[in-house]
């Protein structure tokens, strides 16, 4: 595969990860003050965007070494929701590669299991894997008005996705389709332990999909990792509440900057 990336300013390496079904452009609100510190890296998962996608490799690990392909040899990882996950598994499979890691509104499993009630119903992603099977479009739209369920400024959220998404080239059904299932089962919570790296843990107030009670549970996991609620948001705020992010971003990475 083929992944689509960019990279905008001068400093130390920074990787942004966007979640399923969204692409490069959801960085926009923060690209700008980011690239004026850090040498920002987003790239776009297989299949999503402008990147190319290979049936064959729909595992987990065949998207995180996609991405550990094109990244810089070592950088701050950011990864949102799905991205979240890949950046987890990519600290795992290369710690070298990776300095810090911050996980905005991400989870090592994102549905409901035993011992693990702060997730999303399985029966809710569920039908989200029929729908997409029948129309993509009128899906993908569903789980956009999920995202910004709750959040103090959801109308303008949602605005904000439905522009940036529409920015770049539709993502390939079967990539979707590929992705939600990574949702569906993919677990990490085992392999949390092995994070050598700092990390830093972004939950919205009003998160829908992740909720912020899940902070509990990590705190269990990881003690030595920063967890951080965001208040106002729901699951996309760095659209929703760019400058909060920032501040919390910019003060795990040491900065001062605005």
């Amino acid at each position: 595969m083929k992944l689509f990336h960019e990279t905008y300013g001068q400093g130390p390496d920074l990787v942004l990860l966007h979640g399923w079904g969204m692409n490069a452009a959801v960085w926009s609100p923060v690209v700008a003050s980011l690239s004026r510190h850090y040498r920002v890296t987003i790239i776009e998962m297989p299949g999503h965007g402008a990147s190319t996608y290979e049936p064959d490799r729909s595992k987990l690990d065949d998207w995180v070494q996609a991405c550990l392909a094109v990244a810089p040899a070592n950088a701050v990882w950011v990864g949102w929701s799905l991205g979240g996950q890949l950046a987890q598994r990519a600290a795992v499979l290369e710690p070298g590669r990776i300095s810090k890691l911050v996980l905005v509104t991400s989870s090592p499993k994102f549905v409901v299991g035993e011992q693990w009630p702060h997730a999303m119903a399985l029966a809710t992603l569920k039908l989200f894997a029929k729908a997409l099977s029948r129309d993509p479009h009128q899906t993908l739209e569903r789980f956009l008005s999920l995202q910004v369920q709750g959040d103090e400024v959801a109308r303008e959220t949602l605005r904000l996705l439905r522009k940036d998404i529409a920015m770049r080239p539709e993502a390939d059904p079967l990539a979707l389709e590929h992705g939600l299932d990574l949702l569906l089962n993919v677990d990490l919570r085992t392999s949390l332990t092995e994070i050598q790296c700092p990390t830093l843990w972004l939950f919205g107030e009003r998160d829908t999909l992740v909720p912020a009670d899940l902070c509990d549970e990590i705190e269990q996991m990881m003690p030595d990792a920063e967890i951080l609620i965001l208040q106002g948001c729901a699951h996309a705020p760095f659209l929703s509440h760019p400058q909060q992010c920032l501040r919390a971003l910019n003060h795990f990475l040491g900065s001062n900057n605005a």
